[in-house]
């Protein structure tokens, strides 16, 4: 699934449009060029992959999802064509779901309230923080994947493990 942020120039003394007083809104609903689309993978074991996309569109999907799900694997998504490209594309199985229609579950199993709750953990995690500016978009999905694997087992030199790439997924 995809979830979408506001762009923000937070910090920035030249803005390339005109200020948005505390906040704001976006000039347009939806996919507009002043919102951010980022790209949510969740298995059904919890592990998380979340990819700041330039454009949602088949192509920028397929080159960060390409690489990361097998081609045995099943894809339960929303209906949006995009997905249905990629699917095509490399032969993965497709499992739509037509969620305006109100179509939640499918085949009992299939269904996308995983991704759904994390983006909405994500949302909330990020309100504290009253905006952040896009170009530290990427850092703070990674801060907020540590927070999700770890759980109350996080510390200060788990983080710098992390960060080192040195880290065992058990520690």
């Amino acid at each position: 699934d995809e979830t979408f942020f506001l762009e923000s120039f937070k910090g920035k003394r030249h803005l390339p449009r005109p200020a948005r007083r505390r906040g704001g809104v976006g000039r347009t609903r939806g996919t507009s060029p002043d919102q951010i689309a980022v790209l949510v993978v969740r298995d059904r074991s919890g592990e998380t992959a979340n990819f700041r996309l330039d454009k949602l569109d088949a192509p920028h999907v397929i080159a960060v999802l390409r690489p990361l799900i097998a081609s045995d694997a099943i894809l339960c998504t929303d209906g949006a064509n995009v997905y249905k490209t990629f699917a095509r594309a490399t032969g993965v199985a497709h499992r739509p779901l037509n969620v305006q229609q109100g179509v939640r579950v499918r085949d009992g199993v299939f269904h996308i309230q995983n991704v759904n709750a994390y983006d909405s953990r994500l949302k909330t995690w990020m309100r504290r923080f009253n905006g952040i500016a896009t170009q530290y978009l990427d850092n703070y999905l990674g801060w907020r994947r540590l927070l999700e694997r770890y759980r109350g087992r996080i510390s200060p030199a788990l983080c710098l493990s992390e960060a080192a790439g040195r880290c065992d997924i058990n520690s």
